[in-house]
């Protein structure tokens, strides 16, 4: 018989693989992220747009609020002006407590802080702009006549009411200011 010695065999050891990423699979990575945040890229630009558009809807609609709680505070339109006339230092002075000969009991109408982008407010000069831009001033038309009927807007639309707000953006190409134009009407 023949006996087999036995025969002992050296644990063979592999080298541990590296628990890291290779650079083909971070690329990979890296490129669908890239991808990804293309995608939404657009998406909060919209988002972004659309919160824009509803904070110019919002102050259209405080302005044209607070020159109608002038009219019924004081049984008189804020300011004795006609036709278009900026929301300018001057208007807002009026609907904020600041002009005293116009407000002699200093209410407050109209509440207003700087302008910040995205935000709106007034900017350097005092006027309330849209929140696109520091320069695209909310515009006024008020019924001097008290007749009800106001020609406002950019293309002068006749309007039954008191009271019209718009802005008028200023930058950007024909099709942004159009999507940009927003009225309290």
């Amino acid at each position: 018989m023949i006996s087999k010695a036995p025969t002992c065999f050296a644990s063979q050891s592999r080298p541990a693989a590296p628990s890291g990423f290779t650079l083909v699979e971070l690329l990979v990575v890296i490129s669908i992220i890239a991808v990804l945040a293309a995608l939404a890229f657009p998406a909060v630009n919209g988002a972004l747009d659309s919160a824009r558009k509803a904070r110019a809807r919002n102050d259209v609609t405080q302005i044209a609020t607070a020159v109608i709680a002038y009219e019924t505070e004081y049984g008189k339109l804020p300011t004795n002006s006609t036709g278009t006339i900026p929301v300018d230092n001057d208007f807002l002075k009026i609907l904020t407590g600041a002009d005293t000969n116009s407000n002699p009991r200093k209410l407050v109408f109209l509440e207003v802080s700087a302008w910040k982008k995205g935000q709106g407010g007034t900017n350097g000069s005092g006027a309330f702009c849209d929140p696109w831009d520091n320069t695209s001033v909310y515009q006024i038309v008020l019924d001097s006549d008290y007749d009800n009927q106001v020609t406002a807007g950019t293309n002068s639309t006749n309007i039954m009411k008191k009271v019209a707000v718009w802005n008028n953006p200023t930058t950007g190409s024909a099709s942004e200011k159009n999507r940009r134009y927003v009225t309290s009407w």
